[in-house]
């Protein structure tokens, strides 16, 4: 008897947890200076790019006070459950992050990184619209020419 409840204990847990996981996955991430260095690239220790991720990803350089970052952010929530599997999206708070914002000359916001997987990053300023993004994602970071 308890180890029949035992079992289903963890069939539930099993269930819920394989329903919010996903969710969990698709979410933007908060990303520090530390996290970019092992994550992305260490410029401290490297003078060629090279990107560590395995997925291209998206880098979202913004404030908490700036208007045109607020009308970003949900842009890039959407697109990150979109693409889920696909690209990974980060968010860099360029107020706390100021060694990153040095580093990549960060003097306006928003400013979206896009990095793919091989190659250079693409560094663009301002608020785009969201087909715009999509395009440059769908173009370069997973190579698809529509």
């Amino acid at each position: 008897m308890i180890m029949e409840r035992k079992i289903r204990l963890s069939a539930v847990v099993a269930v819920l947890l394989w329903c919010i996981m996903p969710a969990m996955a698709e979410d933007v991430v908060y990303l520090t200076t530390e996290q970019f260095k092992a994550r992305i690239f260490d410029y401290t220790k490297e003078k060629e790019w090279k990107y560590k991720g395995d997925k291209p990803c998206v880098i979202d350089f913004y404030t908490t006070w700036c208007g045109p970052c607020k009308r970003l952010a949900p842009i890039m929530e959407e697109l990150s459950q979109q693409y889920c599997d696909q690209v990974v999206f980060y968010k860099a708070d360029t107020e706390r992050e100021r060694e990153l914002a040095y580093v990549f000359q960060i003097s306006s916001i928003p400013q979206v990184m896009y990095i793919p997987v091989e190659g250079k990053p693409a560094l663009l300023k301002g608020l785009y619209p969201k087909e715009e993004i999509v395009k440059i994602i769908e173009d370069f970071l997973l190579g698809r020419k529509r």
